[in-house]
């Protein structure tokens, strides 16, 4: 990812006045991206200033790289800032026995911080084998963990389940099983995500039709964090790019502004076939009327050989200190995968890199693992006196 242009800083001041400069400049990137970045200036020189009417002075663009891999071996990865001031990070464990959680007061801090078990599975029966992709979720006072898990005497027999804990803390508190997420149809069911939009609350996620291999996405409304309403078809894997391997549409996660809202999801085979797709409606639409949304024709995120970043998907969306939107997501190091199934290949690691908006108003994920040379661009800013 390149800058191609910062934009100018002009400023009219008053003499005596103490100058004000921005904490932040717009800069132009490659794609149709412009994007705020912060601005370390140098120090305003008051006498030249007065003496001349007018100087020209330059700032350090400031752009976060977060370590690569961030954490690794945590695939399906979900970050989230709490109004407690932390940032809470879980993910699938590579055993798939168990939900882990972490967190810290920075995101920098996440990879050494202590991770806990919050919760095992079962020896036998439901919730035993399969454990995957948590997220977790603050709603209405509680915490909560949307969670997939599968059965020891049928370990595809996949459902989503939900935990609660209604400690401050959560990875202190006594978590409690306020069990399955009953779908109108009872088959292969995953990666489930909450969010509210216009004081309602949905469920997305992905499940096969039984007997069926496709895997699809659906909507519905909540009525708690652990039922829904009336199932609504979203999404099918029916393009090129998401049935290589497997026909595949699955683990949704949704981003907005104030023009649209956004599922990006995943498909294809979990190898280097992996891609983020989106799906997009109008903020205001009813977001359960399937002609609400559109699906965008061509893969956002996909693997690359620069970075060697491959398979790259199952998608989360944060913000960072500064409020800057963050895209985490898990992708290898390497084409193929170390086992039979690329499932147990655990080499996906969990990843972390700075969101974009295009000026068209879609999300601009960039290559995965991108990196932004800040050093070799300057902010100016000119400084008048009136």
């Amino acid at each position: 990812m390149e800058i191609k242009r910062i934009h100018d800083v002009e400023i009219i001041a008053s003499k005596g006045d103490k100058v004000d400069l921005p904490k932040r400049v717009n800069v132009e990137l490659e794609d149709n991206v412009t994007a705020e970045f912060d601005v370390n200036w140098e120090q305003v020189n008051q006498k030249e200033l007065e003496e001349k009417g007018s100087v020209e002075i330059e700032g350090d663009i400031v752009h976060k790289d977060y370590q690569k891999p961030f954490i690794e071996k945590r695939a399906d990865p979900y970050l989230y800032k709490h109004t407690d001031g932390y940032y809470y990070f879980t993910g699938s464990y590579p055993l798939y026995d168990r939900v882990v959680l972490r967190r810290a007061k920075t995101i920098e801090e996440l990879p050494e911080a202590e991770e806990k078990v919050i919760w095992w599975k079962h020896e036998s029966g439901i919730m035993s084998e399969h454990i995957w992709a948590p997220e977790i979720h603050f709603i209405d006072g509680k915490w909560y963990v949307h969670v997939a898990a599968g059965d020891k005497d049928d370990v595809w027999a996949i459902r989503p389940y939900v935990l609660e804990c209604d400690a401050e803390n959560p990875l202190e508190g006594e978590w409690i099983e306020k069990g399955q997420i009953n779908t109108e149809f009872q088959s292969f069911s995953l990666d489930a995500t909450t969010f509210e939009h216009n004081g309602k609350r949905y469920l997305v996620w992905a499940q096969k039709i039984e007997n069926d291999t496709i895997s699809n996405l659906y909507i519905a409304e909540m009525e708690n964090p652990w039922t829904i309403k009336k199932q609504v078809f979203l999404s099918k894997p029916e393009l090129d790019w998401e049935v290589i391997g497997f026909d595949v549409n699955e683990g949704p996660a949704m981003i907005k502004n104030d023009k649209r809202i956004f599922i990006a999801f995943s498909a294809s085979a979990t190898d280097e076939n992996y891609a983020v797709g989106l799906l997009h409606a109008d903020i205001n639409s009813d977001l359960l009327d399937p002609a609400s949304w559109t699906k965008e024709k061509e893969p956002f995120l996909v693997s690359s050989d620069q970075t060697s970043e491959y398979g790259p998907g199952h998608n989360s969306f944060s913000v960072d200190e500064d409020g800057y939107e963050l895209l985490v997501y898990h992708a290898r190091p390497y084409k193929g995968f170390n086992t039979e199934n690329p499932l147990y290949d655990h080499n996906r690691h969990a990843r972390i890199q700075r969101l974009f908006w295009t000026n068209d108003g879609f999300p601009y994920f960039g290559e995965p693992g991108y990196q932004l040379d800040v050093n070799n661009h300057k902010a100016k800013a000119t400084i008048t006196l009136k």
